[in-house]
C-alpha cells in the first residue's frame, strides 16, 4: 500500500483512482481533479480487469469508475472491489445515460455514488468529497427518481426479514435517507440533532449489514419504506 498523500494544509488528500476506457476521460477527469485542493489522482486505468490490482497498489478513498467498459465492466469490477476491500474504497459510477440499465445494479454491487459523464466540473469535485466523507447518494443528475424507476420493477425483491429490527425512528430517518436528505436536513425535519442522526444512520448500516447511505436508498425502496415516485 502506498503512504497517504497530503494537501497543502498538511491533511491527508483524498486519493483518487479514475478507470475508464477513453483516455480523454481520463485525463480530463485526472487533470481537474489533481488541481483540486486536498484531492489527489493516485491511479488511472483503462479497464476494469485492471482496477484490483491498481486499488492493492495505490489504496485509494475513492475509485471513479466507468460504468460501462469492454471486458470487465463497472459492475463486475465494483463486485470484485467490494468483495476484496470492503467498503473502502468507494466507488463513483460514471454513466452516460439517466437510465443506464447498469445503475441499479451497481449499487447493489457496492457503488456509493453516480455521475454523469458530462457533469459540471463543480459536480464531479463535490461527489468525490461527498462521497470520500461518507455521505455517500446521487449526483445532482442521477436522483432518487432513477432509482425508483429500478425498483419499481416487478423483479424487485420482497421486504427484507432484517427490517424487523429497527426501530420505529430508525426506519423514519431510512425514510429521509432515501428522499435524499442529508443529516443535517433530518435534522431539521425530525428536530433531532445532527449526531444523534448520524447515529441512528450507523445503526442502520449495521443492522442491516450494509455498505453506505446509497445502499440505504436501496433497501429503503425494497422494503416498502418509501414508495417509488413519492
Amino acid at each position: 500500500m502506498t503512504a497517504p498523500t497530503s494537501s497543502t494544509d498538511g491533511t491527508d488528500a483524498i486519493a483518487v483512482v479514475i478507470v475508464d476506457d477513453q483516455e480523454m476521460v481520463r485525463a480530463g477527469f485526472g487533470a481537474l481533479l489533481d488541481a483540486q485542493p486536498g484531492i489527489s489522482v493516485v491511479g488511472q486505468a483503462a479497464d476494469g480487469d485492471e482496477v484490483l490490482d491498481l486499488v492493492d497498489r495505490t489504496d485509494p478513498d475513492i475509485v471513479l469508475m466507468d460504468i460501462r467498459m469492454p471486458r470487465m465492466n463497472g459492475l463486475q469490477a465494483a463486485r470484485a472491489v467490494a468483495a476484496a476491500h470492503g467498503s473502502r474504497p468507494r466507488i463513483i459510477m460514471l454513466t452516460t445515460f439517466d437510465l443506464d440499465d447498469y445503475v441499479f445494479e451497481a449499487l447493489r454491487a457496492g457503488a456509493s455514488g453516480f455521475l454523469l459523464k458530462d457533469a459540471r466540473a463543480a459536480d464531479l469535485i463535490a461527489a468525490v468529497k461527498v462521497v470520500a466523507a461518507g455521505e455517500a447518494l446521487l449526483s445532482p443528475s442521477v436522483t432518487r427518481s432513477l432509482i425508483a424507476e429500478f425498483v419499481a420493477r416487478p423483479e424487485r425483491s420482497a421486504r427484507p426479514p432484517s427490517m424487523a429490527g429497527l426501530t420505529q425512528r430508525e426506519v423514519e430517518i431510512m425514510g429521509q435517507v432515501a428522499k435524499g436528505l442529508s443529516n443535517a436536513e433530518i435534522a431539521g425535519e425530525l428536530y433531532l440533532s445532527e449526531q444523534t442522526v448520524k447515529t441512528h444512520v450507523s445503526r442502520i448500516l449495521a443492522k442491516l449489514a450494509l455498505r453506505d447511505r446509497a445502499q440505504i436508498v436501496v433497501a429503503a425502496y425494497e422494503a416498502g419504506v418509501v414508495v417509488p415516485g413519492s
